[in-house]
């Protein structure tokens, strides 16, 4: 180094009478410096390179000072001690140079930020919006010269263009320098001019605030400032927020609606925006590769080489047309212009059927194919190209009389949300789920027909593509500005042997049939209709669905095809929308019917170990444990359909279901436990469980457990310290005794060992002792097998056994709540009380049994059944019904039969072990615990103070909604994170949850 830092530190006391101490920082030309006063002031000294003037110094100061009469938080310049803003120095070359200092703006530059939510790259775009109305009215002489980095002047990079290193380089090189060419050079007369900034990359943009309340107060270093295109501006942010992100296009979005917000686009600017853009990557990797000749050992000016080509092939792979799509959507333009000719035109048109029914009377019927649809069955009936077959089928036979069966346009489906059809977006996985096309739901061998002129633009067999099967696109040009295509998908092979590329088809001209299956793509029988105006360089065929962030974008690129049909659009579909459904719930339900997440999810399907929302997303869910062997769980959704079919009334008749359910659950039991009461729910479950108990001693004192909770009756709150303790809560009743939550990491006594376990339930037992001296006799003992609310505490070795003895050495009962911890979860044990050697005298159970349905049981001895039958009759009207038996019934044979205990238990401690993996890396999470499938992790500031950390527990269980992944908090301090996931949650989705979950364990939002 030619100036050193001792140097610059003895220069700044020379000229500004200030002593500091100095860190290097990066920089392209300049030497850069990081200075500290021992006061704590803070500065950057900056270090011309050798032969740079003061013209372009002058200019980014004058620059400076104008804008800091704005808004934006710039550099202000220090003068030196003689009331200069620079001093000129010389090297230890003997070279001169221009020494300045400018103040030290606080504030994280945006590369060391994460995550880049779409809030953030908007608030990039509008700073870059701030910026190019800051600078609309200032000009200075210094701002008119040549800069390579300059984006309007990349021509210069034309000589370099077959000097890269690889061929693939050379062709995007080539494609992007001739994009320039054709997209931006040829309307620069109509684009905007002024002064830019030219460098909002992500080590020059300050960000503050996090999540909802990021904003970006301001920019550093002003060195490429220089007078060119206004939109370059948000060219070149949009070059570098780009990068490293795995759909650049719905980042550019994100950025050109924020600066549309500040300083509305003009088209014009908009059209050349995304040449622009690549002109910059091209300026960049052009520079990184005559530097690497240049300046080998500087790896800073190769910072964005990779990242730079990266991106250019993710562009390259990107249709034009979309991407301008994308950034006139943001806008609040219409994505397509062609869309408005289309629709005016199609309004008017005279057309031909493209089948021989009538589409627009009695003889169709519009089908219901959507996500929410209960027409299409469970998720094995949509998966299955049979079941789904069927399921058509039987829609068109609800409708007697109906011929043909209408699938809609723009219609979320659930049918493309398989691993097939993943791919990865900006927030984890997606797949594209709108529909854009019609389907005509008729037999195999119709004829169809084109509705208007054209010619075969092209055709190719897809039969083995799932997409489409045989397909054909024609063409139609109805007039100098209108040029559109048709498609039509899921044909017979045999359509395509009489058809040649060029074609002439003439309107009602019979050219393909509708396909057989499998022939057809492997789908029900139906023609797909669609309508293209740009095919974006597809040939022989086009997506027939599109991402949800892109609906705008697609309806716009293939409008309506019933437009070719009737001439107007299609009648919606009938549905509410999640804006209305949360107003009525505002409006006319009760206030503290709560609802997860700071987003929430309007759910319309489930899955298995999944949960499908109104956009089709798929989300892995590892918090319902009510779905306990899968949502919608096909055997059992079948034993429920079957039965409800036949008879469902109360037990005052005989049915052989309630006994063939009593005999299968009780054989999970261990003696003396023989007797069952059906209920409709686990609190019903509890309460009637105390009123055995109750019955039984003669008593009314309960002992419970911290945070403890049972459920949602009067009765059940009562022993609920969850509640009573919580919010709105009023304490326990003199009848119900707390006893210290059996926590091993936080609580009273630390460890998870039997001398734990003891200390623990000897406080239950001084809880007994207490009841004992006021003259009473407990009458029963409630605990989860698993404290769940609490914080998924497992009870310590030689707890519930030592607590069982104390209760019963006081007359009272042992009641274990098996509500969630039950029908194997805990993956060793059927029921998690079986881990602590002790038999209870009352086990109560609730969500799992059902899978969803209402259903809920008490077990008990002879002994305390007979006690409650004391001459008052016990009903209850729907508990022990045949569909609920049914279901019931079902549910314990699919866990033997599909193996789901065996698959908790390894699948809990393959999760467990990741878990505590993760642990190590990231000391926030403090303790991972439980057995099976029933796990919580707890995170801590500190994992010394144990000092709990609620705002990064909440941040987490939002990112990771955010992120594709349903997660819930718990405990008495909110940050645990539990995991009781529906059973057949399996070993990929646990690899991809720890991958989410390390993935934001990295960001921001998890600092403590």
């Amino acid at each position: 180094m030619s100036v050193t830092a001792a140097a610059v530190a003895a220069l700044i006391q020379a000229h500004y009478g200030l002593t500091v101490s100095l860190r290097p920082l990066a920089g392209e030309v300049d030497l850069n410096f990081l200075a500290q006063t021992p006061e704590g002031q803070t500065f950057v000294v900056k270090v011309a390179g050798p032969g740079e003037t003061e013209s372009p110094i002058r200019f980014q100061h004058a620059l400076i000072r104008h804008l800091r009469g704005s808004r934006l938080q710039v550099p202000d310049i220090l003068p030196t001690t003689g009331g200069e803003d620079l001093v000129w120095i010389t090297d230890a070359q003997g070279q001169q140079r221009i020494l300045r200092l400018l103040t030290w703006i606080e504030g994280r530059c945006l590369a060391e930020v994460s995550p880049h939510t779409p809030e953030l790259m908007e608030a990039v775009g509008a700073l870059c919006g701030q910026l190019s109305r800051g600078l609309a009215g200032f000009d200075h002489p210094g701002a008119h010269r040549f800069l390579k980095w300059d984006v309007s002047q990349a021509g210069w990079t034309e000589a370099h263009l077959d000097h890269f290193e690889t061929a693939s380089q050379r062709e995007l090189a080539r494609y992007f320098f001739q994009w320039f060419q054709t997209e931006a050079v040829t309307r620069f007369d109509t684009l905007r001019q002024s002064v830019t900034y030219h460098d909002a990359n992500d080590y020059n943009l300050l960000v503050s605030g996090t999540g909802t309340g990021v904003h970006i107060p301001g920019v550093i270093d002003f060195g490429d400032a220089v007078f060119s295109h206004t939109i370059n501006e948000l060219a070149v942010a949009a070059a570098y927020a780009c990068m490293h992100k795995p759909d650049p296009l719905a980042v550019l979005g994100w950025l050109a609606q924020g600066y549309h917000r500040v300083y509305p686009l003009t088209e014009s600017e908009a059209a050349a925006l995304p040449a622009l853009m690549g002109a910059r990557l091209l300026i960049s990797v052009t520079c990184s590769a005559l530097n690497r000749q240049t300046h080998p050992d500087n790896p800073y000016l190769q910072i964005s080489e990779t990242p730079a080509w990266t991106l250019m092939a993710q562009l390259r792979a990107i249709p034009p047309a979309l991407i301008q799509g994308v950034i006139r959507a943001a806008c609040g333009w219409e994505p397509c212009p062609q869309a408005v000719v289309f629709r005016a035109w199609a309004a008017k048109a005279t057309l031909h059927p493209i089948v021989p029914v009538d589409l627009t009377g009695p003889e169709s019927v519009w089908l219901d194919l959507g996500v929410g649809s209960a027409d299409l069955g469970t998720w094995a009936d949509i998966t299955d190209p049979d079941r789904l077959q069927a399921r058509v089928r039987d829609m068109l036979e609800a409708h007697p009389g109906a011929r043909a069966g209408l699938g809609r346009y723009d219609e979320v489906r659930p049918l493309y949300t398989t691993d097939a059809y993943e791919t990865q977006g900006h927030d984890g996985p997606v797949w594209r789920t709108v529909h854009i096309g019609l389907d005509v739901c008729l037999p195999p061998g119709t004829p169809v027909s084109a509705p208007l002129p054209g010619i075969v633009h092209s055709f190719r067999d897809n039969a083995q593509d799932r997409d489409y099967g045989p397909t054909v696109i024609l063409q139609h040009t109805v007039s100098p500005e209108l040029t559109f295509y048709t498609l039509y998908g899921h044909l017979s092979r045999a359509s395509l042997a009489r058809l040649r590329p060029g074609q002439e088809i003439e309107a009602g001209e019979v050219f393909c049939e509708i396909g057989p299956m499998p022939e057809n793509g492997n789908w029900f029988p139906h023609l797909h209709f669609q309508v293209m105006l740009d095919l974006l360089g597809h040939t022989g065929d086009f997506p027939g669905v599109a991402y949800p962030a892109q609906r705008t974008v697609w309806t716009s690129l293939c409008p309506d095809p019933w437009y070719l049909i009737a001439g107007h659009p299609a009648p919606a579909a009938p549905g509410t929308d999640a804006a209305d459904i949360l107003s009525y719930r505002k409006a006319h339900l009760p206030r503290n019917l709560s609802i997860s997440y700071a987003r929430p999810l309007h759910i319309l399907r489930g899955g298995g170990a999944y949960l499908l929302d109104d956009t089709g997303r798929r989300y892995l869910d590892t918090v319902n444990n009510v779905a306990h062997v899968g949502h919608e769980h096909p055997r059992v959704v079948r034993a429920g359909q079957r039965q409800m079919q036949v008879l469902n009334t109360n037990t005052r008749y005989l049915h052989p279901r309630i006994t063939e359910f009593a005999a299968e659950l009780l054989a999970t039991f261990p003696a003396p436990l023989e007797v069952a009461f059906f209920v409709n729910s686990g609190s019903e479950a509890n309460e009637l469980a105390m009123r055995l108990a109750r019955t039984y001693t003669g008593q009314q004192d309960m002992l419970v457990v911290e945070v403890g909770y049972h459920g949602n009756t009067q009765g059940c709150v009562e022993v609920s310290s969850y509640k009573f303790d919580g919010p709105g809560g009023r304490g326990a009743p003199p009848h119900v005794h707390v006893t210290p939550i059996p926590d091993a990491y936080r609580g009273l006594y630390r460890g998870f060992h039997a001398a734990t376990g003891a200390q623990y339930a000897a406080a239950v037992g001084a809880a007994v002792d207490r009841i004992l001296a006021a003259g009473r006799r407990p009458a029963a003992f409630l605990c989860e097998s698993v404290i769940s609310c609490g914080g998924q505490v497992p009870l310590p070795p030689g707890y519930l056994a030592g607590a069982a003895a104390q209760v019963r050495r006081g007359g009272g009962l042992l009641i274990s709540d098996e509500v969630q911890t039950g029908c194997g979860r805990d993956g060793q044990h059927f029921w998690a009380f079986e881990a602590h050697g002790v038999v209870p005298d009352i086990v109560t159970i609730g969500k799992p049994i059902g899978n969803g349905h209402p259903l809920g049981a008490v077990v008990t001895t002879r002994a305390i059944a007979d006690a409650f039958a004391n001459g008052m009759e016990y009903f209850n009207t729907f508990g022990g019904n045949p569909v609920s038996c049914a279901i019931g019934l079902e549910v314990l044979r699919v866990i033997r039969e599909e193996g789901l205990q065996a698959h908790a238990h390894a699948q809990g401690e393959y999760l467990r072990q990741g878990l505590r993996t993760l642990a190590q890396q990231f000391p926030i999470i403090g303790d991972v615990r439980g057995p099976g499938l029933f796990l919580g992790f707890e995170l801590v500031q500190d994992p010394t103070t144990l000092t709990p950390a609620p705002a990064q527990t909440s941040y987490l269980a939002n990112r990771m909604r955010e992120l594709g992944i349903l997660m819930s908090t718990d405990g008495p301090y909110h940050n645990v994170l539990k995991i009781k996931p529906p059973m057949v949650f399996a070993r990929q989705h646990a690899d991809f949850l720890l991958e989410t979950l390390a993935r934001v364990l990295r960001e921001d939002g998890m600092r403590v």
